[in-house]
């Protein structure tokens, strides 16, 4: 069964930063497949970021990364927007998603 758990998010300030973490367990083909989405209040949930795609709203601000060592994929986000507010969340294919993170960026 596959397990991702999402940490790192939390409250800072408009041009700061925060590293998100996705642990992943359980049968997952590749790190790659791992993809960050978020929903923010009101909104619709939103690919933020995969091997493939970065979405324009965070493009040359965030970076994911993979550690395989420790099966763990990172969203680096930096000069974060109060825009960027939203819980963010890991998915692989399948429907399989984590509980999320909540990142709250203050003006």
């Amino acid at each position: 069964q596959v397990q991702l758990v999402e940490s790192g998010g939390g409250l800072v300030q408009a041009g700061g930063s925060l590293r998100l973490s996705c642990a992943a367990s359980g049968f997952i083909f590749s790190l790659n497949a791992i993809s960050w989405y978020r929903q923010a209040p009101g909104k619709q949930r939103e690919l933020v970021a995969s091997i493939t795609f970065y979405a324009d709203s965070v493009k040359g601000r965030f970076t994911i990364s993979r550690d395989y060592a420790k099966n763990t994929v990172y969203l680096q986000m930096n000069n974060l927007k109060p825009e960027d507010t939203a819980v963010y969340y890991c998915n692989v294919p399948g429907g399989h998603w984590g509980k999320g993170t909540a990142v709250t960026v203050s003006s």
